[in-house]
């Protein structure tokens, strides 16, 4: 995987590799791009769980077109659990700290967020193989309630997971 970190500093201009010299500017600036490397990691790895939710609804869609309404209720819950957890990924908060705060977000702080959300990416592999065993269930016309069951728990431990996310930044 790409380290967003590398790229927002490759794709500083001319201008601001000069301003970076201005003293205590530099030390501002390299915060706001790890700000930034983590906002597009944060979209990197929404984007993996979206491509998660595409196959959930495909998943539900023939279910539906099979009549299994019982099977795509119960999908349906899962793919809402998927949305929300989309949805706080996409809009989480990314290591800010005012002048006057308590709690300083420091460079080390920023690193743990990095990577703890470099680490989600892992829930939606873990998801993904999920998924797989539920289509391969309903491959060969079996209902897949404990496949379902699992996917709901994992999404609730994913939820669990990211709700820690603003105990990385206090340490």
């Amino acid at each position: 995987m790409d380290d967003f970190r590398e790229k927002v500093q490759a794709s500083a201009s001319g201008f601001e590799r000069l301003v970076l010299q201005i003293p205590g500017f530099g030390g501002y600036k390299a915060k706001e791009q790890r700000r930034e490397a983590d906002k597009l990691l944060r979209l990197h790895v929404a984007r993996q769980y979206e491509a998660q939710l595409t196959r959930l609804n495909s998943l539900q869609t023939d279910l539906a077109a099979q009549g299994d309404l019982k099977t795509v209720l119960a999908l349906e819950r899962a793919a809402m659990k998927l949305q929300l957890l989309i949805d706080r990924i996409k809009t989480a908060s990314y290591g800010y700290a005012g002048l006057f705060d308590a709690v300083k977000v420091d460079d080390a702080a920023l690193d743990r967020l990095y990577a703890f959300d470099e680490s989600l990416l892992e829930g939606a592999n873990r998801l993904g193989a999920l998924l797989d065993r539920v289509a391969g269930a309903l491959a060969i016309e079996q209902v897949p309630t404990a496949e379902v069951k699992e996917l709901v728990a994992l999404l609730e431990e994913l939820h669990t997971t990211f709700s820690r996310r603003q105990d990385v930044i206090v340490g």
